[in-house]
């Protein structure tokens, strides 16, 4: 017991200084006592705290791209950055956006690095990004003892990050340019997308493996080339 508590403190302190909360749970999992929480044990908790780090993470990547790309939130006929941000996070419901068609997860994904599709790629990237991630949370905001999440899909959904974050710095239009601006190189290079997926992979990473040795599962683990790599479906069954 004394181990799992530390290990519990020790993930929570791994996440300080990661941001403020991203998500709109649909309860409120702080502030006041509530009996349903009598039943969470420690690693419930650090789950949701890793939860809500990785919403915030990934709202932080949406507002850096709709300020890198303002190309893509004007495709809508959006006044500013700003709308096209509260659109995404304040309506985004399940994550269905009829531009989209409907697509999440890894078909959204797909359709950001598409060359011929014509919509909002920010959109696209952060409705595959964050729906992926819903999914391998299988769709919850809060965490009990009776909740087994699958690893395999938050560590396949780590894989997808990486294989992300290699497309968004190196895939290009046919006249050479990038689908997508992100990092900025020059005498003064910002790398704060680069740290941001970094955030994201750890997270999705340490949760893959703690929860693999609680549930004494083995992680399938994928060796791919991440510039030649298919995005891996998250949603559906455990596995």
């Amino acid at each position: 017991m004394m181990r799992r508590r530390l290990l519990a403190a020790g993930l929570t302190v791994a996440l300080a200084g990661c941001g403020a909360t991203g998500t709109r749970p649909r309860s409120t999992t702080s502030g006041g006592f509530r009996p349903e929480n009598l039943a969470k044990a420690d690693l419930d908790w650090v789950i949701e705290v890793h939860h809500r780090e990785l919403f915030a993470g990934l709202r932080r990547l949406s507002e850096k791209l709709y300020r890198r790309n303002p190309r893509e939130w004007r495709k809508a006929g959006l006044a500013s950055a700003e709308w096209a941000i509260a659109r995404l996070w304040q309506e985004r419901g399940d994550w269905r956006f009829e531009e989209l068609g409907g697509r999440t997860d890894a078909a959204a994904l797909a359709a950001a690095f598409d060359e011929g599709y014509t919509g909002d790629r920010v959109l696209a990237l952060v409705v595959g990004l964050a729906s992926m991630v819903q999914n391998a949370f299988e769709n919850k905001t809060e965490f009990f003892a009776a909740d087994d999440l699958d690893p395999q899909k938050l560590y396949d959904s780590a894989r997808n990050v990486e294989i992300l974050a290699w497309r968004l710095a190196n895939r290009r239009d046919g006249r050479g340019a990038p689908l997508l601006l992100s990092n900025e190189t020059g005498p003064v290079p910002n790398l704060s997308f680069e740290r941001e997926f970094g955030r994201v992979i750890g997270s999705l990473d340490l949760l893959a493996v703690v929860l693999a040795a609680k549930q004494q599962r083995v992680i399938n683990k994928v060796i791919q080339n991440v510039g030649t790599a298919l995005f891996l479906p998250v949603s559906g069954m455990p596995r």
